[in-house]
């Protein structure tokens, strides 16, 4: 039997086999820790980190709240920073993870700044 590292690496390269972020279409790439959650908007044609958020932001732990709370705020907070370089069109990666919980309350929050999946 795999165990669950392995299988959430297997299912993570299945699916990016399918998505690529583009200068005008990044990738949004979700890391889920046990604490906390990390956000990044990716170009794949140049190798580069367009913008990141995370629930370790200050602004994030001073709000404070549950960690789903945070997640939502960190996709927002992604979400203006993506609006600011006149970035709104993106795909999303799950990264392996299950749509649901923290995972779906980021993709929420960035929906909710102003992101269209």
């Amino acid at each position: 039997m795999k165990t669950k590292v392995e299988q959430r690496t297997k299912i993570k390269y299945r699916v990016r086999k399918k998505i690529t972020g583009t200068p005008t279409k990044p990738r949004i790439s979700i890391f889920r820790s046990n604490t906390e959650v990390y956000l990044q908007a990716i170009d794949d044609v140049n190798n580069a980190t367009i913008a990141a958020s995370s629930t370790k932001d200050k602004t994030i732990v001073a709000a404070g709240g549950t960690k789903s709370v945070k997640a939502k705020a960190a996709g927002a907070v992604l979400a203006e920073k993506m609006k600011a370089l006149g970035i709104i069109s993106v795909v999303f990666d799950r990264n392996g993870y299950l749509y649901h919980g923290r995972v779906k309350f980021a993709a929420d929050g960035a929906r909710e700044g102003g992101l269209e999946f």
